[in-house]
């Protein structure tokens, strides 16, 4: 039997707040399902069973959106989804399906016996997570189609989903479990069925209910997708060979942070999932995962939450879970809280860095979602500041109108830009110059690239895109290297490339001059779904 339990085991005190922030009651039990289980080491060892035995099948399918509820621009649609692409299904699903499914398929393939089979995949939604709720027509649409596929494919052994966990859906309050119900009501009891997550979502034990296990990125910015698909095959193929009976733990210690506090690369987020990667490596078959939440989508299972799995130990992994979750609450001060400059400030914070010979600089509009917000434009052009590569800008007025004129690379440019998806975005400002390039890029298929003022570049697209290295951004003649001030709409994924590699001595993060969605002042949104005074640091 594959064990569900959930006690609180906690201290009196957290474990009253445990009560208060879970999906469930800390400490509830949740309905045991039956399993076949079976072999191979879910640590990638030698071992386990031979190529003689049976083959067995695993449906695959990915659905997964980071969804920003409080974000302008209206519900999404199927089209939304289409926008990006058709989706994919087959082989294609499976050889571009991104990083938690190429490292499963990977993985799954260097074995003899697991056959998969691609179920029919949306590719993702325009705009990413910059969009707003989805409609519960377009969940039901996808997650249909991925059923008929995978009725047709019955009989299978086992189901891989590669997910978010913050995906929000109209009147569906928690639809990655649903989504694992759904599944479960084809396959049956005793099929397992392994997800894996964003470090980022909000998943509680709903999900546990009706998968058998779930691997979570343990680094912001996620370099580890591959590697959680790689575990997730290994695991799932030690389920179905009968190595490996689930034990699960759930525990959702009440804290809510903005992501731009949630950087794994420093204390004490590092400490945390070091301290999961221990407990992994002194405990042979232990999986330890740690959301961190995402607070804006107005969901009811906001917040972190641990998910611990076990082979058949459920004290184990009770005492994981424990020690996890308490280990968190001790150190929760030290990464709900920050202060950062507002525009004006940080701008001339930059141009200090400047005179100091200590550019490149990166200027982050970390609570930007839309992506075309002109405060720090506005204050780089008040300030006089040269240099400045601006990537990127949402701009898809602007870019109607480039392409409507005619106009072509080297022609004269005066346009409004930005400022318009709502008052968080601030005034367009007007931008003269020349356009550099049009074309194609990151996706889109229409990206603009404007010269302007002395040596100063502004990379317009049609909806938010996020810039995490220079590379991505060495395109039309663009030499990053050229520039002493980069602007960048991102939280912490700009790390990658622009600060954990030493590329940018300066970097500041850029404050919002408003309580406006995307900031670390959460207390100023309107939650309908959940009250936050339910979690740390804004209420008990």
């Amino acid at each position: 039997m594959c064990i569900r339990t959930i006690p609180s085991g906690l201290a009196p005190v957290l474990a009253i707040l445990l009560l208060v922030a879970g999906c469930g009651a800390a400490g509830s039990q949740a309905e045991p399902l039956a399993r076949r289980v079976a072999a191979g080491p879910p640590d990638g060892s030698a071992g386990g069973a031979t190529a003689a035995d049976r083959v067995h099948r695993v449906a695959v399918a990915r659905f997964s959106h980071e969804t920003c509820t409080f974000c302008p621009g209206g519900d999404v649609e199927v089209e939304d989804w289409l926008r990006t692409g058709q989706p994919q299904r087959g082989e294609e699903l499976l050889t571009r399906g991104g990083g938690y499914v190429s490292g499963f398929v990977t993985q799954a393939r260097e074995y003899l016996d697991m056959e998969l089979i691609g179920l029919e995949s949306p590719r993702g939604v325009w705009g990413g997570s910059s969009r707003s709720w989805n409609t519960e027509e377009t969940f039901d649409h996808f997650v249909d189609r991925m059923l008929d596929d995978l009725r047709e494919a019955m009989p299978v052994d086992g189901v891989f989903l590669a997910l978010h966990g913050a995906m929000a859906v109209r009147n569906v309050p928690r639809p990655e479990a649903e989504m694992a119900r759904r599944f479960r009501e084809v396959v049956g009891p005793d099929v397992p069925i392994v997800a894996t997550f964003d470090l980022h979502g909000n998943e509680c034990d709903e999900f546990m209910r009706w998968a058998d296990g779930a691997f979570v990125t343990k680094r912001f910015p996620h370099y580890d997708a591959y590697r959680q698909g790689q575990r997730a095959a290994r695991y799932i193929r030690s389920v179905m060979r009968g190595d490996y009976v689930p034990a699960i733990a759930t525990r959702r210690p009440p804290i809510l942070t903005p992501t731009v506090l949630q950087w794994t690369g420093a204390s004490p987020l590092m400490d945390v999932m070091e301290r999961a990667r221990r407990w992994e490596d002194r405990q042979p078959g232990a999986f330890v995962n740690v959301f961190l939440g995402f607070p804006w989508a107005d969901v009811p299972n906001l917040g972190v939450t641990v998910h611990v799995m076990t082979n058949d130990n459920q004290a184990l992994a009770d005492q994981i879970a424990d020690d996890m979750s308490e280990f968190i609450w001790r150190v929760r001060s030290d990464w709900a809280h920050g202060e950062f400059p507002l525009p004006r400030e940080a701008v001339t914070l930059a141009r200090q860095a400047i005179a100091a010979g200590e550019a490149p600089v990166v200027l982050a509009d970390y609570w930007d979602r839309p992506g075309d917000a002109t405060w720090t434009l506005r204050a780089l052009l008040d300030q006089e500041v040269d240099g400045v590569l601006y990537a990127s800008l949402t701009a898809e007025p602007t870019l109607d109108r480039i392409w409507e004129q005619g106009l072509e690379p080297g022609d004269a440019v005066d346009e409004l830009v930005g400022g318009y998806t709502g008052e968080q975005a601030g005034e367009p400002v007007r931008i003269t110059g020349t356009l550099r390039w049009k074309g194609q890029r990151f996706g889109y298929d229409r990206v603009a690239v404007i010269d302007y003022g002395r040596n100063s570049t502004l990379v317009l697209v049609p909806a938010y895109h996020q810039v995490t290295t220079p590379g991505t951004i060495r395109f039309a003649g663009i030499e990053p290297d050229d520039y002493d001030v980069f602007v960048l709409k991102t939280r912490v994924h700009f790390r990658r490339g622009f600060d954990e590699t030493g590329y940018a001595p300066s970097i500041f993060i850029v404050d919002a001059p408003g309580d406006w969605f995307g900031t670390i002042r959460l207390e100023a949104l309107e939650y309908e779904n959940v009250d936050i005074g339910n979690y740390y640091p804004f209420g008990r």
